[in-house]
């Protein structure tokens, strides 16, 4: 099969045999529904993707800035029914309308089993969340979190707790971002919990410390096509453990340039 561009189509296939209980199984894309001179045709990891599948739990999205993981991510909580700027398919509210037109284009297979629950978390945009969460506490039933009370980090680890739940779906935009190690490592395990109860994660990270989840698909967006990749090969690994290992080296050599 051949995509809108005329190149032969990118399929993301590691052939795992654990799959049948994912919720998102996988995404097409219909590049018709895509403007001829959108900057996503610019972006090499998507512009030749039309088919991508998920096998595992967990899925990391994986590479350098600008490489495309925040958008495909972002086009896969729209086409889900999440709010762009994050929180449950309940949240409605805009602060800032960026979200790309690929969510337009993007056709997700959905599992058998449907989720009872499911968040998008944002880093990005975690401040705007943060206050519609406080609005929506505010109604009847609610349950006010006061998140701004709370530092980021707190919050942000608060938030991702408080939703975490069994049989959901959670799409994670760099939720490292304000949490410190040892709190990642919390977050870690309560991804990890859940994902064994039958909860899927789609995450997008730069944490060497969340992409060492046990039996996680990593999928790298470098070198022009989405494929799937080793703890060991990715470069959050490889540049934090360069870095420790030869600290006074690097610094030397770079505060020297």
């Amino acid at each position: 099969m051949r995509n809108a561009r005329g190149k032969a189509q990118s399929t993301i296939n590691c052939n795992f045999d654990n799959d049948e209980q994912l919720h998102v199984k996988g995404l097409n894309i219909d590049w018709n529904k895509i403007e001829p001179r959108s900057y996503l045709r610019r972006i090499e990891s998507i512009a030749g993707l039309d088919h991508l599948e998920f096998h595992k739990p967990i899925t990391f999205f994986v590479g350098e800035n600008g490489s495309g993981k925040s958008t495909l991510l972002e086009a896969i909580a729209v086409a889900y029914g999440f709010n762009p700027e994050g929180g449950t398919k309940n949240y409605n509210f805009s602060t800032y309308d960026s979200h790309s037109e690929l969510c337009d284009a993007v056709r997700l297979v959905k599992g058998i089993h449907k989720p009872g629950w499911g968040y998008f978390l944002r880093a990005e945009s975690f401040y705007n969340v943060a206050t519609a969460e406080d609005e929506y506490s505010r109604g009847p039933g609610g349950r006010p979190e006061h998140f701004h009370e709370k530092s980021h980090g707190e919050s942000f680890l608060a938030m991702a707790q408080s939703n975490f739940k069994s049989n959901g779906v959670y799409l994670l935009d760099e939720p490292e971002a304000a949490l410190s190690p040892q709190r990642q490592l919390t977050l870690l395990l309560e991804i990890a919990e859940c994902a064994k109860a039958e909860s899927q994660f789609i995450i997008v990270t730069h944490s060497p410390i969340l992409l060492g989840i046990p039996d996680a698909e990593i999928l790298s967006f470098d070198d022009g096509q989405i494929h799937s990749c080793s703890y060991e090969e990715t470069d959050s690994y490889k540049l934090t453990k360069m870095f420790i290992n030869n600290r006074e080296q690097i610094l030397r050599r770079l505060l020297d340039e």
